[in-house]
């Protein structure tokens, strides 16, 4: 019995025989952690590899069409006396630039904001960061005249920080503090009053806002390069922040006693989330409107292979949420051609089932 067990069984510690088929089918951690970190870089490579796809369809179509060639010549060797060349770098490039730009900041900043309030809801649309830096360039357009993306960002970043603040401080009144249910109604509730406040200045002066209409929906369409220079050093700045808070925001998910006792310092964590989420929503609400529903959704689709590890999910947020808003603005080109349809209006259709799912299994979780 035992010599012919020999060649099925090996003994461990403790003497107990163990079947030699599971020593071979059991994976180290050294292995599994292989496996997982070679599969999050075949993703990260996938998302990249869609990410180039779409700049390419954004360069591409349009209402009037541009062969390939002539869109490489275009980057390559721009003659300013071509139509073709013209439609490429000062319409189509600067609005896939901008695209881009947007859809990371507005994706990063709902990852931040999700990690750092531990609310799966949270969004800078929902939580109101959105409208405030549209109430305040409402505001820099009727109340002071400017119309430069260059002057009305300030606005649109004293905005963004303004209503992050009022929001957080209202939902953490009562004994329970910023609960997630308390930030998603505070931050809806302030929305749609700057909403409604700033709707009554547009209408006591149109004029003023009369280039200014596909901004208040949300589009990357109609800006020149001037815009995508004014607006890239906030978001990039904010970006570069984002990414070094990767390894604080997972301490924070561990809970706020049991971060601190492990050395996080959680009150900087969340100033510097807040400086981060300011400087790329309000810069990218001041280029291409609120766009609505990009930071909810990216972060959430993310998470099923990048897992709960923030290093990662910012990172492909950075990836993914540029792609939603690029395909958005792709579908809206084609969906009423030769029309279009704003970006905002197509990521408030995608966004809104979105969310009603997610709340739905919030408050199963006991929200």
């Amino acid at each position: 019995m035992i010599a012919g067990a020999r060649g099925h069984a090996h003994a461990d510690a403790a003497g107990n025989a163990v079947p030699t088929r599971l020593l071979k089918t059991r994976p180290t951690g050294h292995a599994g952690a292989r496996r997982s970190r070679a599969w999050r870089l075949a993703m990260l490579g996938l998302a990249a590899a869609v990410l180039v796809l779409l700049c390419s369809a954004s360069l591409l179509l349009g209402a009037r069409h541009v062969a390939v060639p002539t869109v490489v010549d275009a980057l390559v060797s721009y003659d300013a006396t071509s139509a073709e060349h013209i439609i490429i770098r000062d319409y189509r490039l600067p609005r896939t630039l901008l695209a881009l730009l947007c859809g990371a900041a507005f994706g990063v900043s709902g990852a931040l904001i999700q990690a750092a309030t531990r609310n799966p809801l949270a969004d800078p649309g929902i939580l109101g960061v959105n409208a405030g830096a549209a109430f305040f360039v409402t505001l820099a357009v009727g109340m002071f005249g400017v119309h430069a993306v260059e002057s009305y960002l300030w606005f649109a970043l004293a905005g963004a920080i303004s209503v992050t603040l009022l929001v957080y401080g209202a939902a953490s009144q009562g004994r329970d503090g910023a609960t997630p249910l308390r930030l998603v109604l505070c931050g809806i509730a302030l929305s749609a009053v700057l909403g409604g406040i700033g709707s009554s200045i547009t209408l006591i002066n149109p004029q003023a806002f009369d280039a200014l209409r596909s901004w208040s929906i949300g589009s990357v369409a109609g800006r020149g390069m001037e815009v995508v220079r004014a607006v890239a050093p906030f978001i990039v700045c904010g970006l570069v922040l984002a990414l070094g808070l990767a390894r604080p925001l997972n301490a924070l998910a561990l809970g706020d006693d049991l971060s601190r006792s492990l050395g996080a310092n959680v009150i900087r964590t969340r100033f510097l989330v807040v400086i981060a989420v300011t400087l790329m929503s309000g810069a990218a609400t001041a280029a291409a409107g609120p766009i609505g529903f990009v930071g909810l959704m990216v972060p959430h689709a993310v998470r099923w292979f990048s897992g709960p590890d923030q290093r990662w999910i910012i990172v492909f947020t950075l990836l993914c949420a540029p792609s939603l808003l690029l395909f958005a603005d792709i579908v809206g080109r084609l969906v009423l051609f030769p029309g279009e349809l704003e970006v905002g209006i197509v990521t408030a259709f995608i966004g809104a089932p979105v969310l009603i799912l997610l709340a739905r299994r919030t408050k199963a979780r006991g929200l």
